[in-house]
């Protein structure tokens, strides 16, 4: 698809078309979830602008993983699938690889430590709110089980990296003070 011009004027009376050119209200439940992908895509990025050279942390190959999840949801009823299955399998590899890095957990932990894990903590959670707003649209119209998957795989991915750039930063996690 090439943008050739962003103000178009076709959704001032809030609708919007989606990828096979059908419109739909801008609060429909499909908009929810291409906008929580949005946001959490926006979120990726702004906490990639802070990582540190090292450990090598892909985070563009995931922003891209996005676009096609977004993609996809965009185009209802059809049977071109954009995220292929080895993304999963790549995120479980890379989670199971940081984790072995990783002292076990013994309580939950807070989110934050730093300005660049507080700001993957902050993606993780909007991460579940997008995979919140995909299992209500799959409730009413199936989609991809593969997105679902993918994006549950990307919150616990967030969430080991933000332990993983605690660690290496030498602070602490700061454990729940279960009161």
């Amino acid at each position: 698809m090439r943008i050739t011009k962003v103000t178009t004027k076709t959704g001032d009376k809030g609708k919007t078309a989606l990828g096979d050119g059908s419109r739909v209200s801008k609060d429909s439940l499909r908009i929810h979830c291409l906008g929580a992908i949005d946001e959490l895509n926006a979120s990726i990025g702004l906490a990639a602008v802070l990582l540190p050279i090292k450990p090598e942390i892909d985070f563009k190959s995931i922003q891209n993983d996005l676009f096609n999840i977004g993609a996809e949801i965009s185009i209802p009823i059809s049977e071109k699938v954009f995220l292929k299955k080895d993304r999963i399998i790549y995120l479980d590899q890379e989670i199971e690889l940081i984790n072995n890095d990783l002292p076990p957990l013994k309580e939950f932990i807070l989110p934050g430590g730093n300005d660049i894990c507080s700001r993957i903590h902050l993606a993780r959670s909007i991460c579940r709110r997008a995979e919140r707003d995909l299992v209500s649209l799959n409730n009413k119209e199936q989609i991809s089980p593969e997105i679902l998957q993918y994006i549950n795989r990307l919150s616990d991915y967030l969430f080991v990296v933000a332990r993983l750039l605690i660690r290496i930063s030498d602070s602490d996690e700061i454990q729940w003070n279960r009161s």
